[in-house]
C-alpha cells in the first residue's frame, strides 16, 4: 500500500498555544519542525528563545544529555575572558589566538592547549565554573583517555546550550560579548551549519561541534538570529548510529532554515 502524503497544516493547527508568546507564524514552523524532524536519524533536541518576549519552545528531547562535541569551547570563552576581568588570569596575545581558533573554526588543537594551560593541576577548574554560564547539567564522560575532565568527552543538554547562549548575549560585559559574537557571526566555511540554516537576512552566528563517539556521530548547533539577536536556537543532533556526519549536518541546518528563512 502506498502511504499517502502528510496533509497540509490547518490555520488552527498552526495557530495552535496562541498564549505561548510566540506569533502564528512560528508556531506554524514549529509544527513543521516536528513533523520534518518525525523522519530524520536518531533523536534531534531542540530549544528556541524569544529574547523580546521571554517565549520558550522546546520539543521532547530538549532535556536529554547529548555528546558536547566542541559546542563546549563556546563556555570555555566565556571562562576565560570571565577570568581574566576577575583578575585570576591574564591572556596572552596567543591565548587570544587560540581563542578565536576554537571560535572560528573549531580548533580541537587550540582548545587542548588552553584546557591543558588553564584547567588547573586537577583539570576541574573549567567544570567548577561552567554551571555559573548556564551549563547545570553538563557532565564529564570519565574513561576517554588520561586526563579527566578533559573538554572533548562531556555530555549536556539543549537546554544547557540555550541557557549558554542567552547569558552570552544578556550577562558577559559589552567588549568580550562583542568579541565573542563577532567571531560567531563569521566561521569559517567548516561551522556554516546548522543556525547558520536560518539564512543571512538573519544575520545568524553559530558555534557548532560535531564528533563521532561509541560508534554514533553527534551534530550540534547552538546560536543566534535576527535583529539584536533576538532569538536563540540550540540543536543536540544525537544520530544513535543511523546516519553520520552528513546526515546530521543537513538535519540542524534544515531545523534553522524552516525556523528563521524568509522572517528577516
Amino acid at each position: 500500500m502506498t502511504a499517502m502524503p502528510d496533509a497540509p497544516l490547518t490555520t488552527a493547527e498552526a495557530c495552535a498555544h496562541p498564549g505561548s508568546g510566540f506569533d502564528c507564524d512560528l508556531r506554524g514552523r514549529f509544527a513543521e519542525v516536528q513533523r520534518y524532524l518525525a523522519g530524520r536519524p536518531g533523536t534531534v533536541g531542540v530549544v528556541v528563545r524569544d529574547r523580546a518576549t521571554g517565549a520558550v519552545w522546546r520539543n521532547e528531547h530538549a532535556g536529554e544529555l547529548t555528546w558536547t562535541a566542541s559546542t563546549i569551547k563556546l563556555g570555555m570563552v566565556v571562562d576565560l575572558l570571565h577570568r581574566q576581568r576577575a583578575g585570576k588570569i591574564v591572556l596572552t596575545p596567543v591565548d587570544r589566538a587560540l581563542m578565536t581558533a576554537m571560535l572560528h573554526s573549531s580548533d580541537d588543537d587550540a582548545a587542548t592547549t588552553l584546557w591543558l594551560r588553564y584547567s588547573g593541576v586537577d583539570h576541574l577548574t573549567f567544570n567548577a565554573a561552567f554551571p555559573q554560564y548556564g551549563l547545570t547539567s553538563l557532565r564529564p564522560q570519565p574513561g576517554y583517555g588520561r586526563i579527566f575532565p578533559y573538554w572533548g568527552f562531556q555530555k549536556c543538554t539543549p537546554d544547557d546550550l540555550d541557557r549558554l547562549i542567552n547569558h552570552v548575549l544578556d550577562r558577559v560585559p559589552a567588549e568580550d560579548r562583542a568579541f565573542i559574537l563577532d567571531q560567531m557571526r563569521a566561521v569559517a566555511p567548516n561551522q556554516q551549519w546548522g543556525v547558520w540554516g536560518a539564512g543571512p537576512g538573519g544575520r545568524p552566528g553559530n558555534k557548532d561541534g560535531w564528533s563521532e563517539e561509541d560508534g554514533g556521530w553527534v551534530m550540534n548547533s547552538v546560536g543566534f538570529v535576527g535583529p539584536g539577536e533576538r532569538y536563540t536556537l540550540a540543536i543536540m543532533n544525537n544520530l544513535r548510529g543511523q546516519g553520520g556526519y552528513d546526515e546530521g549536518k543537513a538535519t540542524t541546518t534544515e531545523v534553522a532554515r524552516i525556523l528563521f528563512a524568509g522572517r528577516f
